[in-house]
């Protein structure tokens, strides 16, 4: 069982995410200039602020995966007008957390559609009925998928198909892995975290022991050369990589678990666990102060160990 503290500081962390897609800051965020990169097969990625939007911009098709936050949604939406002259067939989120669906409501009447994992609409409600921290409004309503499925959805998207997976339960309990097929190119969403020590989000459902499962698997599931679009990367390092950076990630997380418990077999308490570090190997990793950090990380995975 997690302490009133642990469930509190964890949520918190969550409830902030939907305060940031609402703008709710006490201080406006700092301005940002999007950008647009191109991969291969007419996919890449679109860089603003919060979690990495994917996209396909196509003559026969087009599909844009998360929405970032609401001013950095407007920016990606704009741009991808400039670009291509038919509506967006599909807007996917790869989980419910605000720095990647908070632009819905800007997308919303632009997209034939949205489509997210069965779990991710029921997430997105809870996280918006949490209270506000202090001093800020009430959230608004979320804009959640009006389509969702349970395993596996694949469908064709003009010469494109577009394939979601679920692993189960790992970063949170509604992780999709967005693949398009033909063009080899895979959205992890916060699956990967490039060199940072990632966010869990435990009341969500997340599991650091699946998290691994999940990572091996989409490994297994795709090609050798398949490029991965990240969620997030340490500042200076990329936001796409190969199979080398997911299954580094998976020897992060093996790792954090084999100190976690080794730390229990030897009667440390949970915040003697959080003290040790750095891990081997994983020294260079950027901390996020004060919840993206490893000491947290380390916390989360004694509560998932011992409960």
């Amino acid at each position: 069982m997690w302490t009133r503290r642990q469930f509190l500081e964890t949520s918190s962390f969550a409830a902030a995410l939907g305060v940031a897609a609402r703008g709710a800051f006490a201080q406006a965020p700092p301005a940002v200039t999007g950008t647009f990169t191109a991969l291969r097969g007419n996919t890449g990625y679109f860089s603003g602020r919060g979690g990495t939007i994917g996209w396909l911009i196509a003559p026969d098709g087009l599909v844009v995966v998360d929405t970032q936050f609401p001013d950095t949604a407007q920016l990606c939406l704009d741009g991808i007008k400039s670009r291509a002259s038919r509506s967006i067939d599909l807007l996917v989120n790869t989980h419910h957390h605000g720095d990647h669906t908070g632009g819905n409501a800007v997308f919303r009447p632009h997209v034939g559609g949205i489509l997210a994992h069965a779990n991710v609409p029921g997430l997105q409600q809870k996280a918006a009925a949490a209270p506000p921290p202090p001093g800020q409004p009430p959230p608004a309503a979320p804009t959640v998928a009006d389509k969702t499925y349970d395993k596996v959805w694949e469908q064709a998207i003009g010469k494109e198909t577009l394939r979601l997976k679920y692993y189960g339960p790992a970063h949170t309990s509604g992780d999709s892995v967005v693949t398009f097929v033909k063009a080899n190119v895979a959205h992890m969403g916060d699956l990967m975290f490039n060199k940072r020590h990632p966010f869990i989000d435990r009341p969500s459902g997340a599991s650091i022991t699946n998290w691994i499962t999940v990572l091996e698997s989409t490994v297994k599931d795709h090609a050798k050369d398949t490029t991965y679009i990240f969620g997030h990367a340490k500042d200076g390092q990329p936001v796409t990589g190969d199979q080398g950076h997911l299954l580094e990630m998976r020897n992060y997380l093996t790792a954090v678990l084999d100190v976690t418990r080794k730390a229990i077999a030897d009667g440390k308490s949970r915040d003697e666990a959080m003290t040790l570090g750095p891990l081997p190997k994983f020294e260079d990793y950027m901390e996020a102060p004060p919840r993206l950090t490893l000491a947290t990380v380390l916390g989360i995975a004694y509560d998932e160990l011992k409960n």
